[in-house]
């Protein structure tokens, strides 16, 4: 991802202050791409904007506070993608006596994998900044950071998270997951839109289901959630009923 195109989101004034008013997800994120442009004019380093590489080797994965197993032997990181979507809930009544259950999530994913590789403090940003805009209704790209499109995460059933790369941009495969490992959030990751929500949902750890003959990845990670939890009980919620998340994805083959 360049730092050029991640600049040509924002918008510029002659105001020095043209940030003003924003919110901190927001105001913080320019900040930073503006850090990145100015270092690589000034210091002629980063290839700018293209970065020069896309070495995933130099990219780490978010440690999950409850720490996670480590990705199988063999294996190697492939893509990472911010994904922004919903948690998708069930209410057998409205009442404060029972707790919503969990029905799947849907999200569209974007490619940060060089970003990841080149620019990680703005990847660690991008969960709590998309979570600021509406959630993209087309496959166009993810805003403000201009991520393309790169494919979608669904569930084939409700113990099966499906992660579908074969699109018209890459032929990447559909994997077919389940859960390994969790880890609760950090205590003070972003709860939801405008910090207005009940938490953010878990960091993961998912494996292939080989009955299920999927191709692409054999593991994947959830990481550095962005809302998506659901409220303490049903007391004024509806049958069904969704809630605004995103996440990291580390894609490993």
């Amino acid at each position: 991802m360049a730092c050029g195109s991640l600049a040509a989101a924002a918008p510029s004034s002659g105001n020095g202050n043209w940030y003003n008013g924003w919110v901190p997800p927001v105001q913080n994120y320019f900040e930073a791409v503006g850090k990145h442009v100015s270092e690589a004019r000034d210091t002629g380093k980063g290839n700018w904007p293209t970065p020069s590489s896309c070495d995933l080797s130099k990219a780490q994965m978010p440690v999950a506070p409850t720490a996670l197993p480590n990705p199988s032997a063999g294996l190697q990181l492939v893509h990472v993608a911010i994904g922004r979507g919903t948690q998708n809930y069930s209410c057998a009544d409205n009442s404060s006596s029972t707790y919503p259950t969990a029905n799947g999530a849907v999200a569209k994913l974007y490619n940060a994998t060089c970003t990841a590789a080149n620019y990680p403090d703005l990847v660690a940003m991008m969960p709590e900044l998309s979570l600021q805009f509406t959630q993209p209704a087309t496959n166009s790209t993810l805003q403000p950071s201009s991520l393309a499109y790169l494919g979608e995460h669904y569930f084939r059933d409700n113990s099966t998270p499906t992660f579908d790369l074969d699109t018209a941009r890459y032929q990447l495969g559909c994997s077919y997951e389940a859960k390994n490992a969790s880890s609760p959030a950090p205590a003070d990751a972003p709860k939801g839109p405008a910090g207005q929500g009940y938490g953010a949902v878990a960091w993961l750890k998912l494996v292939a289901k080989p009955a299920l003959k999927g191709t692409g990845a054999q593991e994947v990670y959830r990481l550095n959630t962005a809302g998506g939890a659901p409220p303490p009980n049903c007391a004024g919620m509806g049958a069904q009923f969704t809630v605004d998340y995103a996440a990291e994805y580390w894609f490993w083959e």
